[in-house]
């Protein structure tokens, strides 16, 4: 990826959280964690990097094979 791209993620994301963190608070809130001024965003960012792992030890674990797969004659 171009080094462009990542300053306007960069750049994104800062705004958002910016935003987030700036707008008024809802007094109708259910629960205690919207209250937190970037909740979703962190809790997306968590969810997106467990995700990747999770497939990552799948992947390693049930699909990947050893190199000498093919060449085993036992």
């Amino acid at each position: 990826m171009k080094i462009w791209c990542w300053i306007v993620l960069g750049v994104i994301t800062l705004i958002s959280v910016f935003v987030a963190m700036n707008m008024p608070p809802d007094p109708a809130h259910d629960y205690w964690w919207e209250r937190i001024p970037v909740f979703y965003i962190l809790y997306g960012f968590a969810g997106c990097v467990l995700i990747i792992l999770f497939s990552k030890v799948v992947g390693k674990l049930f699909l990947q094979r050893k190199e000498d797969y093919y060449d085993d004659v036992d």
